[in-house]
């Protein structure tokens, strides 16, 4: 019985990596799309979302299942509903890419006035996140998982002045079209959300291994 416990914990590891690689090619071909003005690869994200969200009931289904008939106790426990958890904000993760990419097919109708650097580097930035909270929760890494926490501070920065300088574009140009900024700070928002949810995971990360959440003890 406890062999057949520990498959099926391995399969769990295997089915998280596989949804936070998913994720992670949903922020980079968002990128991509946005950046080359790609409709076809927007398209094939916003299709592919569906996706990512039959890998999150596959998961589900396998912790409800460790739950229900393995009937895990203390640190085990803890491992799988952190891994119910985790897959709730990877799932948002995939469809904030798939709003970013609803926004890509809007401004692509009309020519850029700006360099795409400072969304980009949100991309990557947001991409090594969603990496290391999972690397993390495999590993029980407490020290990546706080890792990732400190670096939404980065993610955060790159919103704020991201923002700062599309707000500064569209003040000092009297020909600039507001809704294509607005379609942009929202994009930058949204990979900052993107930051927030990979929180999130690292957060659920911490507590599979210290049965602490937000400072708060659980179990």
């Amino acid at each position: 019985m406890r062999s057949k416990f520990v498959e099926q914990l391995s399969q769990l590891d295997n089915s998280l990596i596989e949804m936070g690689e998913m994720v992670e090619q949903a922020i980079a071909n968002a990128d991509k799309a946005l950046i080359e003005r790609d409709t076809e690869l927007a398209q094939k994200i916003i299709a592919s979302d569906n996706e990512i969200d039959d890998k999150e009931k596959e998961i589900e289904s396998l912790c409800l299942k460790l739950i229900l008939l393995q009937h895990p106790v203390a640190g085990d426990l803890k491992l799988v509903s952190a891994a119910l958890k985790m897959i709730t904000d990877l799932e948002r993760i995939g469809d904030h890419a798939s709003d970013i990419s609803e926004l890509t097919l809007l401004l692509a109708k009309t020519p850029y006035f700006e360099k795409m650097d400072i969304i980009s580097q949100m991309a990557d930035a947001t991409m090594k996140m969603v990496q290391d909270s999972i690397r993390a929760f495999v590993r029980k890494d407490l020290v990546l998982a706080n890792e990732v926490i400190a670096y939404d501070d980065v993610v955060d920065n790159l919103f704020t002045k991201a923002k700062n300088e599309l707000l500064e574009l569209f003040n000092n140009s009297a020909n600039m079209n507001g809704d294509h900024i607005i379609d942009l700070i929202m994009v930058a928002k949204y990979f900052e959300r993107i930051g927030d949810h990979a929180t999130n995971v690292a957060e659920w990360v911490i507590f599979s291994l210290t049965g602490v959440h937000k400072d708060q003890k659980i179990m």
